[in-house]
């Protein structure tokens, strides 16, 4: 029965994925949408360890506020490396844009997250965005708000500084300027200044900031020139910040898209120190890049400087090369002219431009993962150049302005999420099936199952099965009311046990194919599965279920394969043989399973023989 059950579930939603195939749902999650990754492995055992950490939009921009239900789709996400749903955030943010969104392992050596999450459509509620960081329970430990005259929080950068105490911001202003830059001293236009801040991350308060008026000129830009009309608010965005980092001696080194340019500015008189790139470079460059986005200091001392950034090569209207890199460029600061050397270089695995956006990051282990923004496209390279694993949104609709990977250890303050229902034609072949998740909970090795006759009453444990995905499903024997799920990791310990609840009946028996005299009634969990543990008994016991479980769904893979060739050339004659062949195949299997199941669940007895103690949750 528990074969067949699995086998009508799986084969249902096979035939449901078809038609929304690029994201995961969940029973215990309704709400919630996750995309789905499209994953080749060229060398998994060399990869770093971690998790992917993403938040997808479909529009930059903040979409307008309906009254229409949508699901959860757009937020913070990790996965882990097989793709898998680990953390949802979407609904805890309404469906708003998130850009940035990291782990932050600099605070205090524990587990952190940080993202800006964007101002609301047309800035309702005087909401100009805020920049947060979570601790490892997913509850704001921190909220830095927009608390000068700045338009909006802006989306490009929150980067956190060593010790947390302060972060790193990128700033837009729209002023109305003189153009005499570009040889039109009489005329005036409205111009966006870009810059950057730190920020007290306790109070929002600015630290120090710096503004590209007066520092970069209208006509270092490659977005005007002499003859571009001048603009009405907010007007020309000519040089673009997109990232900004700080070395040890307290400089900033700042990336301006539009001028093709990366800068170093004194943390001390704020002049720049020297520019990289662009127009009018201060160093001897044995390479070249353009539009790019994510600069990051890698070493820095009185002599040498190594930084990386994505060398995106292109935008949404032109290209210098003809595919997008990430550069690590060793920079001679002490000799005369300075120079620039290019000493790694990873291309894009499939040779194309990432026009917008994207991000380069330096894992523990040397390999280097590259986030090339469009669909979620990502990569991982070894410290020579090998690809080793590459990435992208089974969705074309969605993109992530960066991605990364960390290590992290969740633990939600919420408890685990377990939906449980019962089906049978007749009262002697009742079942229960569970679904469990926690949302955000890492390191959950296995599930315990248990049931009570009733609320008050004593839990039995009923089975144990290995987590393998995020929601996990459990088919039992009997129909059982009252149950609760433990999370356990690799080590045996619990880490949370969700709430009691009641298992949902069909909300019509006999529309369900019961066909029973009487409408069943629940069974007292002791007299199906007895004073069970977790020996190695019921290890085995999960080892069966899970095997059933796996063969069941290659079952209803193999039947939805055969209803696609149905439904392609519309044969009966083939249906029947189809139907007639998986039918004895399916029989053999059941009669087999359903031998082994049938062991599985006899009683546990202790070395004296005697039943083992139920465990208490």
């Amino acid at each position: 029965m528990i074969f067949f059950l699995a086998l009508v579930f799986l084969c249902f939603r096979s035939i449901v994925a078809a038609s929304d195939d690029d994201f995961m749902s969940f029973v215990t999650l309704p709400q919630v949408r996750a995309l789905k990754f499209d994953i080749t492995y060229y060398d998994r055992d060399s990869v770093s360890p971690g998790y992917w950490f993403v938040a997808p939009y479909s529009t930059i921009d903040p979409e307008p506020p309906t009254k229409q239900w949508k699901p959860c789709q757009v937020g913070p996400y990790i996965y882990d490396a097989d793709g898998s749903l680990v953390w949802a955030g979407s609904c805890l943010y309404e469906n708003r844009n998130i850009f940035d969104f990291k782990a932050v392992p600099n605070i205090d050596g524990g587990s952190h997250l940080s993202f800006i999450l964007q101002h609301t459509y047309r800035f309702e509620g005087d909401e100009k965005g805020t920049a947060y960081v979570l601790d490892q329970h997913y509850e704001t430990e921190k909220a830095v708000p927009v608390t000068n005259d700045l338009a909006a929080f802006n989306m490009h950068e929150f980067n956190i500084l060593d010790g947390g105490k302060t972060a790193l911001a990128c700033t837009y202003r729209s002023k109305y300027m003189n153009l005499g830059d570009l040889g039109r001293p009489d005329e005036y236009g409205w111009v966006f200044t870009g810059g950057l801040v730190e920020l007290d991350t306790a109070t929002g308060d600015v630290i120090f900031e710096w503004d590209s008026e007066g520092y970069i000129p209208l006509d270092k830009s490659v977005k005007v020139d002499p003859s571009t009309p001048a603009a009405s608010p907010p007007g020309w965005d000519y040089i673009h910040v997109n990232a900004v980092d700080k070395n040890a001696a307290g400089d900033y080194i700042l990336s301006a898209r539009f001028t093709n340019t990366i800068y170093l500015i004194s943390g001390k008189d704020k002049s720049i120190i020297w520019r990289l790139g662009g127009e009018i470079s201060d160093f001897v460059q044995d390479f070249t890049f353009s539009k790019q986005h994510h600069v990051r200091f890698i070493e820095s001392n009185a002599t040498h400087t190594t930084i990386s950034f994505l060398n995106n090569a292109s935008d949404e209207i032109e290209q210098e090369e003809d595919t997008s890199s990430a550069l690590f460029v060793q920079l001679h600061t002490s000799v005369s002219p300075m120079t620039a050397t290019v000493i790694a270089r990873y291309n894009r695995p499939d040779g194309g431009l990432t026009r917008l956006r994207g991000n380069v990051q330096t894992l523990s282990n040397g390999n280097v993962f590259v986030g090339w923004s469009e669909r979620g496209y990502q990569s991982e390279h070894s410290p020579e150049g090998k690809l080793l694993m590459q990435a992208r949104f089974a969705s074309s609709r969605f993109s992530t302005y960066r991605s990364y990977k960390f290590d992290f250890i969740g633990r939600p303050n919420t408890p685990p999420d377990v939906v449980s229902s019962v089906y049978g034609t007749d009262e002697t072949d009742l079942t229960t099936i569970f679904h469990v998740s926690w949302n955000g909970a890492t390191d959950i090795a296995s599930w315990n199952f248990y049931a009570r006759a009733n609320q008050d009453g004593m839990p039995v444990l009923v089975g144990n099965t290995t987590k393998l995905d995020f929601e996990t499903m459990y088919i039992t024997d009997g129909y059982l009311d009252w149950v609760s799920v433990e999370a356990v990791d690799k080590d045996g310990n619990v880490l949370g046990t969700s709430e009691i609840q009641r298992t949902e009946p069909p909300s019509n028996w006999r529309l369900a194919g019961f066909q029973g005299n009487s409408m069943p009634t629940p069974h007292d969990p002791s007299d199906l599965h007895g004073d069970r543990t977790i020996t190695d008994s019921v290890v085995d016991d999960a080892e069966d279920t899970e095997e059933v479980y796996l063969k069941a769904q290659e079952a209803a893979e193999a039947i939805y394969k055969a209803w696609e060739i149905i439904r392609g050339v519309g044969g009966l004659l083939i249906f029947v043989l189809v139907l007639c062949s998986t039918g004895g195949l399916l029989a053999g299997m059941y009669w087999y399973f359903r031998q082994r199941s049938m062991q599985a669940y006899h009683e546990v007895a202790s070395e004296e023989g005697q039943p083992l103690n139920e465990r208490s949750i």
